[in-house]
């Protein structure tokens, strides 16, 4: 195989799917899996479906279409604000989509029209991520318009939490959700099936024993994809927190000393030492750089240490363990890490189950069957 590569176990996905969907149900809390840090790829999406999650959600309508393309047709959410230039393409590919514009609201329904069919629209509130999201004085101004307008239905109402400004969200600010979802009620009818919570940033919340009001559904990404609790970076009891690893090979490995002043006619440059404070450790390169992926969301292994990245280079340093020359080293990723390296055209991505591919691709490794994508 080559390198780099993000070595993908959908086992792993499936199973942190199950558990999470299974020890949210008693709460009355579905899970809408999130293929965005993915790329919407159809194979851990489907892996996610697997596990128990009630439908998809994605922020890139060209995600959405390759999961189509690949044959899921459960429900899928369009949890960015659609662009007016994609609105045709959006009700197409999605059942429903996030909004706080009334403008864009109002072109989805005319494509739907034209399209003969309905949309959904949940509107995001603003809750204090300061991301995206009506203002709460204005909710039921803008779903009255919505249950007014031919073309789009009001499924329900929706916040973030911890995506941009705001801190992880409290009981106090689910309870305030649920009452937005009794105030549009009141004035809009019985409309608001879905009273969507947030993101993984909400677990520590959902799972807790207090009431979850309204709230009904969580789009979960991380928690599912990498096992840890994005407010803390902790990882979440029960779950897999390795379903994704990348390899790396070592192209270099040198014993660098602090180098003498080079001896240069200006004295500022001749001052500079190319490794300065480095006395006698091992530094290797290997073969992967930031056009590959965020360098500093890395996971290194034990007795390995970062020093820094440029565009196809990652340097780091060993004590009392020089890398060799050709060999492979195993890091694990963060939530930026594995966006940038799923996206990132030359990290080749293997997936391994312990379901035997349906084409009958079976040439096993370590008892699980690899598919080159």
């Amino acid at each position: 195989m080559t390198a780099p590569r993000l070595e993908i176990d959908l086992s792993k996905v499936r199973q942190n799917t199950r558990v999470l969907v299974d020890r949210l149900d008693p709460r009355g809390i579905t899970v809408t899996g999130v293929t965005k840090a993915v790329c919407g790829h159809p194979d851990i999406a489907k892996a996610m479906l697997s596990g128990g999650a009630t439908g998809l959600a994605d922020a890139r309508v060209a995600n959405v279409e390759r999961m189509r393309q690949a044959g899921i047709t459960c429900p899928v959410l369009m949890i960015r604000t659609p662009m007016l230039s994609q609105v045709e393409r959006v009700v197409s590919s999605c059942e429903a989509s996030c909004n706080t514009e009334a403008g864009i609201i109002a072109s989805l329904a005319a494509a739907a029209l034209r399209q003969g069919t309905n949309h959904g629209i949940i509107l995001m509130v603003e809750m204090g991520d300061l991301r995206e999201g009506i203002m709460p004085e204005d909710l039921t101004d803008i779903a009255l318009q919505v249950t007014r307008t031919p073309g789009v239905l009001l499924r329900g109402i929706g916040a973030n939490f911890a995506c941009l400004a705001g801190p992880a969200p409290t009981a106090e600010d689910m309870a305030a959700l649920s009452s937005l979802a009794d105030a549009t009620e009141a004035e809009c009818g019985p409309f608001v099936d879905v009273v969507s919570g947030g993101s993984s940033a909400n677990l520590r919340w959902a799972l807790d024993t207090g009431p979850a009001g309204r709230v009904n559904n969580l789009r979960l990404g991380e928690a599912i994809l990498l096992g840890t609790d994005p407010v803390s970076g902790i990882p979440i009891n029960g779950l897999h927190t390795d379903a994704f690893v990348l390899q790396a090979e070592v192209i270099e490995t040198k014993t660098k000393s602090k180098l003498a002043p080079l001896k240069l006619s200006d004295p500022a440059l001749s001052a500079l030492s190319l490794v300065p404070g480095n006395h006698w450790k091992t530094r290797s390169i290997l073969a992967i750089g930031l056009q590959d992926t965020d360098a500093a969301g890395l996971i290194f292994p034990a007795a390995v240490s970062y020093i820094g990245a440029t565009s196809d280079h990652l340097v780091v340093e060993t004590t009392n363990c020089p890398l060799r020359i050709g060999s492979e080293i195993t890091l694990r990723l963060n939530y930026s890490a594995l966006l940038h390296a799923m996206a990132a055209p030359d990290v080749e991505k293997v997936l391994c189950d312990d379901r035997p591919s349906a084409d009958g691709r079976s040439a096993s490794r370590n008892g699980r069957h690899p598919a080159l994508l």
